[in-house]
């Protein structure tokens, strides 16, 4: 027991994160003492499971690789639905702050109030996010090193990756806006303003799927939650404008085809935001 505990240890010491096995009694110290202990659930006894942190049921080696493989996807939906959400939430108030900054060009008007931005958040990203966060193993999720266990979720990487893709939502609220003011009134600049967001935030996840795949190197609607969610989200979203009675409490009017095609048009904006930044991705594998 005392060779295996100081072997853990050394290894500690000079930066390596350790995983030990064992099934008796003797290893017990060594498993508590490493970053994951991991005992065998059918020869192991009662006190080398408790002081795991792993237990393997089958006795299996080859099902630590498969628990690894499931660890990292999990962390990488968890970033995935994170980046998603924050640039999407950076996206918005960069919008509703550059038009402050420059109100002439913008007839000092807003592009969205209160209840849109309640909407989007509520009703346009939380259903992608949830989609996000049931993503399957990319498949080269073995083949990338192991992060830093003192890495943060919105590192330097990540917070550049939230900026980028909250600027591509921005630029194309903020044109969206511009456009329904120039060719026609505020309440239809509004709408514009607002289905573009939307649209741009409902493509933006199906690039959000992967962080290092390009859209054209996977098929982007193999995620069927994310299909239904991205329906469902747009499906509310063109009730709530082309109904009468909804669009009067949202301050919303229906779109020209004209003015949907810009607006639909426009959200494509974000998503090409999202593919730019997985280049910086594709550096750090």
């Amino acid at each position: 027991p005392a060779d295996k505990i100081r072997i853990v240890e050394v290894l500690q010491k000079n930066g390596h994160v350790v995983a030990m096995t064992g099934d008796g009694v003797n290893d017990s110290p060594a498993l508590k003492q490493a970053e994951i202990g991991v005992a065998m659930g059918i020869t192991g006894t009662e006190v080398s499971k408790e002081a795991s942190n792993m237990i393997l049921t089958d006795d299996n080696f080859a099902s630590i690789v498969s628990a690894v493989e499931e660890g990292r996807t999990i962390y990488s939906n968890i970033r995935k639905f994170t980046v998603f959400l924050v640039s999407c939430n950076i996206g918005e108030i960069l919008l509703i702050l550059m038009a402050m900054i420059f109100a002439p060009y913008f007839d000092y008007l807003l592009p969205l109030l209160a209840i849109h931005l309640l909407w989007i958040n509520l009703m346009t990203d939380s259903f992608p996010a949830f989609a996000l966060g049931m993503e399957k193993s990319e498949g080269n999720t073995m083949d990338r090193a192991p992060r830093n266990t003192n890495e943060k979720l919105l590192n330097k990487e990540t917070l550049i990756k939230v900026l980028i893709q909250g600027s591509g939502l921005m630029l194309a609220g903020l044109a969206a806006f511009k456009i329904g003011l120039t060719i026609d009134g505020p309440t239809q600049a509004t709408t514009m303003a607002f289905l573009t967001v939307v649209f741009g935030e409902l493509l933006r996840a199906f690039s959000a799927r992967s962080e290092t795949k390009f859209l054209f190197q996977f098929n982007p609607f193999s995620n069927k939650f994310l299909n239904y969610s991205v329906f469902i989200s747009l499906g509310l979203v063109l009730l709530l404008v082309y109904i009468p009675f909804t669009a009067d409490i949202f301050s919303l009017e229906p779109l020209t085809f004209v003015e949907l095609i810009i607006s639909m048009s426009l959200g494509i904006v974000p998503m090409l935001f999202g593919e730019l930044t997985k280049i910086i991705q594709k550096s750090n594998y």
